[in-house]
């Protein structure tokens, strides 16, 4: 005779059990700049992605069970190629793929024994900033559109504020570059100091507006390495248009010369 548990409680012991296993696995964090959307994942694994591409337009971003969430992307890009070859490529949105993986991931949450222990994020570029989309699916099948950026992952409650302050649609990618690894650095240090995370422990990606067909590309080596040096636009230091003189400074101006001995 099976011993009787309330679904309430069912329930709970699930969402409990996916939320502590998510919580151990590093952050991912997904965030739209001027040329498009942008993946920053903490991964040491060089073959092993948390971020991949999914479509044309649409790319894939997950933390938790790598076999589990590496499924539902694969799951996602057949059916992707499926509905872009009967019908027509731009019926292939973000929005359909992510109403799929809510009710596979909401079916396994409420029949099986076992959730699966994911979070994983859905992105579309768009024509304009404005119009990027990002999708939020977690374990128990739940739908959130997030608007402009987006944080996965154990701590993603304590960086999410952060993020969502510094963010800024209009950003070049260096700078929502430069955003998105702080506040990965921000937290997990020793003694609640912030880290310093390489590009080694970095995995990279972008949707890039710019680009026709697929858009989706990886930012790697020496590439990865030159952002990650680079100042933002932002913290460079400015001259006078037209004149090369530092602010403040009258043009044509000269020092006064010293008194004649």
């Amino acid at each position: 005779m099976q011993f009787y548990a309330s679904p309430e409680q069912m329930m709970r012991d699930r969402s409990e059990y996916a939320r502590k296993n998510i919580a151990r696995g590093r952050n991912t964090i997904v965030l739209t700049y001027s040329g498009g959307v942008l993946f920053v994942a903490e991964n040491l694994s060089k073959s092993l992605h948390k971020i991949g591409e999914i479509y044309d337009r649409i790319g894939f971003a997950a933390v938790g069970r790598y076999n589990e969430f590496e499924n539902l992307r694969r799951a996602g890009v057949r059916m992707a190629d499926m509905n872009g070859y009967s019908y027509d490529r731009r019926d292939v949105t973000a929005l359909l793929l992510a109403q799929a993986y809510a009710q596979v991931v909401g079916a396994i949450f409420t029949e099986q024994t076992k959730p699966f222990e994911v979070e994983i994020c859905v992105a579309q570029v768009n024509q304009r900033p404005e119009q990027d989309e990002l999708y939020r699916i977690t374990y128990d099948g739940s739908v959130t559109d997030e608007p402009g950026v987006l944080a996965m992952g154990g701590q993603s409650d304590s960086i999410s504020g952060g993020l969502r302050e510094r963010h800024r649609p209009d950003l070049p990618l260096e700078g929502a570059l430069r955003l998105a690894v702080d506040a990965l650095q921000s937290i997990g240090g020793e003694g609640g100091q912030p880290r310093t995370l390489s590009a080694d422990q970095l995995e990279v990606a972008v949707l890039d507006r710019a680009r026709t067909g697929r858009t989706f590309r990886r930012i790697v080596g020496a590439a990865l390495t030159s952002l990650l040096a680079a100042r933002p636009a932002a913290e460079a230091p400015t001259t006078d248009q037209g004149t090369g003189e530092a602010p403040g400074e009258t043009p044509g101006a000269t020092s006064p010369s010293p008194p004649a001995s």
